[in-house]
């Protein structure tokens, strides 16, 4: 029953792709206006490509203005464009952890993501009451796509790339089946705070063989092991510790189906917040 389920998996694979392709910024909706939109919805499957950091991806002119401490939700779906929590965010049985990390830079429009230097800053995987990763489903689709995080209160002012990752875990039995899913986002922040976290390189923090990327997720699980680095500022709890919500989190009345451009201007403390010489498209 496992292999027809992990074949299903492989057949469906083709056809469930998705992106990272909108941020909310203390629940007000910033849309694409200041992502690096990956070239397509197809995976990075090698660890060691340079696209692994942030994807096959386009350019933005803008920055998202936020303040450390912000909470942040990132927002994913299959087609650009599409924000329907009708149609799943991520499909096909593509099972596996969620990550996010920051690397400050000088300009975040410019920057060389593999050059930059890369901290976690919020992670979710196997949740306690999981036996099997293929049964629990920490996948994207659970929340129409979203995932929030808070900034970390205490980092130093600047600008930030942050990269939003899904690891897709349905053919991840063989060296090079897993399927590396992520955006990066061009932040401005602003904030009193002086810390700079301990850093990895992206590609480089990732091995091929890593327990948590060459894994078969079809066999009884009791524990997960999520690639790279602790989360900045976090001790990783207990499994026993890591309930996942069985209810959706997203108000999916709210669910907006167009999609903002440009960098929204009624974020509290707008005018405080634009700490570079990079401008929203949009003007008060």
């Amino acid at each position: 029953m496992r292999s027809l389920i992990a074949t299903a998996a492989l057949i469906a694979s083709a056809a469930a792709h998705a992106t990272f392709q909108e941020l909310w910024i203390n629940g007000v909706d910033a849309g694409s206006s200041c992502v690096r939109l990956p070239a397509s919805n197809n995976p990075v499957t090698d660890v060691t490509s340079s696209d692994l950091t942030c994807n096959i991806h386009g350019t933005s002119p803008n920055l998202c203005p936020v303040q450390a401490g912000d909470v942040i939700t990132v927002e994913m779906h299959q087609q650009p464009g599409d924000r329907s929590c009708a149609n799943e965010a991520i499909g096909g049985d593509h099972y596996g952890p969620v990550q996010i990390y920051m690397a400050a830079v000088s300009d975040a429009v410019s920057a060389d993501g593999p050059s930059a230097s890369w901290f976690k800053i919020s992670e979710i995987g196997l949740p306690s009451e999981a036996r099997i990763i293929g049964e629990q489903k920490f996948s994207m689709s659970d929340n129409c796509g979203h995932y929030s995080f808070t900034i970390p209160s205490d980092i130093a002012p600047g600008n930030y790339l942050l990269r939003a990752e899904v690891i897709a875990l349905h053919v991840a039995s063989s060296l090079g089946g897993a399927q590396f899913y992520m955006s990066c986002y061009q932040l401005s922040v602003s904030g009193s705070g002086s810390a700079k976290p301990p850093t990895v390189k992206i590609p480089g923090a990732y091995s091929a063989s890593d327990p948590g990327i060459l894994i078969n997720i079809y066999t009884s699980l009791t524990t997960y092991a999520i690639p790279g680095p602790t989360p900045y500022g976090t001790a990783v709890p207990a499994i026993a510790n890591t309930p996942y919500p069985t209810t959706a989190t997203w108000n999916t009345a709210l669910q907006p189906t167009t999609v903002p451009t440009t960098v929204p201007t009624n974020l509290p403390g707008w005018r405080d917040r634009l700490r570079s010489g990079h401008m929203p498209c949009t003007q008060p």
